[in-house]
């Protein structure tokens, strides 16, 4: 069964062909960090013209080559509303020409089935990964602890209370005019620091499966503040080092502590945070001493794309059918099927 998949959540105008839910036809994605660099953030208006400018095209460059397309797969939300309905606007036009189902899928359940997905070049084949799993999805929006029991049926078991971590990057970088996106940035400065040379908390949050990361940036932002020679390059690269390194220690701590909890061996994460260098190390080398299996997409595919859409779409079908179409909601709450 070859699946579209359509993603127009926040700033990437994306359109894929799956067969089978995992193996990868076409992905294209058309990004728009060059427009909104100048402001250190997505502005919402500008994202849904954009994505109005782009969709024809990014969808006629996906299906060059496809073969018969049996079903589109389409983010409904959660994500910026009017960008949200472009997408979905396009996934139902098209439905409706060629008369084939059509299915909204949860952005964050998107994240989750990146793991399923390959290539002609990938060597690792990816097949459906029996739950129970726990999920970690990280990006600019989302800080999000998940357990999956069955195929389809999850338990929220932590959210952030204030700033998703990626966007607490894109902030730090913004006050240190590192540039956008913060998230890349730092990575690459904190390679050249040394994370023990500058004392900041870790928000662990004991007593619950939450995350909160807005004290953190204020950490980090006082300390600049009382250090004016913070912008020097080795107290910079420090600085950049220590508060990474503080997030990816909280990531990793509550998801392992999650798995020890539910006695689950499998971990799967998802989202554009997981591109993050420290955050793969740390959260391999610990997994493999705790014997839990980890599940990463390739970092092409922890960003917004419309291949995981395509693929979670895929499995919804194939278990449940294709019944009404979701409506787009910017709030949208990831439910069972």
């Amino acid at each position: 069964m070859n699946i579209l998949g359509i993603e127009t959540s926040c700033d990437e105008t994306s359109a894929a062909v799956i067969k089978d839910g995992t193996f990868i036809i076409t992905n294209i994605v058309s990004s728009q960090i060059k427009i909104h660099e100048k402001y250190g953030g997505i502005v919402p208006e500008l994202a849904s013209r954009h994505h109005l400018e782009n969709i024809n095209i990014v969808v006629e460059e996906a299906l060059k080559g496809s073969g018969k397309i049996d079903a589109i797969s389409v983010t409904s939300g959660p994500g910026l509303i009017g960008s949200l309905l472009i997408g979905t606007t396009t996934a139902q036009a098209i439905s409706n020409i060629l008369k084939i189902p059509c299915v909204g899928v949860n952005h964050i359940e998107g994240h989750i089935f990146a793991n399923y997905l390959r290539t002609q070049e990938d060597k690792n084949t990816r097949t459906a990964v029996n739950p129970p799993f726990i999920a970690l999805i990280v990006s600019g929006g989302h800080t999000d602890l998940i357990l999956a029991e069955k195929l389809g049926k999850y338990k929220i078991l932590g959210r952030t209370r204030d700033d998703a971590v990626g966007e607490v990057f894109d902030k730090i970088a913004k006050f240190l005019k590192l540039g956008y996106p913060g998230g890349p940035v730092i990575d690459r400065l904190a390679k050249k620091g040394n994370c023990k040379n500058i004392p900041l908390p870790r928000p662990y949050m004991r007593d619950t499966w939450d995350f909160s990361f807005s004290g953190l940036k204020t950490a980090v932002i006082n300390y600049a503040r009382e250090h004016k020679n913070i912008r020097t390059q080795e107290r910079l690269y420090d600085l950049c080092a220590s508060f990474q390194q503080a997030c990816v220690d909280v990531l990793v701590e509550k998801t392992v502590s999650a798995c020890k909890k539910y006695k689950i061996n499998k971990i799967f994460l998802g989202g554009g945070v997981v591109s993050n260098s420290q955050l793969r190390a740390d959260m391999t080398k610990k997994c493999k001493s705790e014997d839990i299996k980890l599940f990463l997409p390739v970092p092409s595919l922890c960003t917004d794309n419309a291949a995981m859409i395509a693929s979670a779409g895929y499995f919804k079908i194939k278990k449940s059918g294709c019944g009404k179409m979701t409506k787009p909601s910017a709030n949208l709450e990831l439910k069972n099927w």
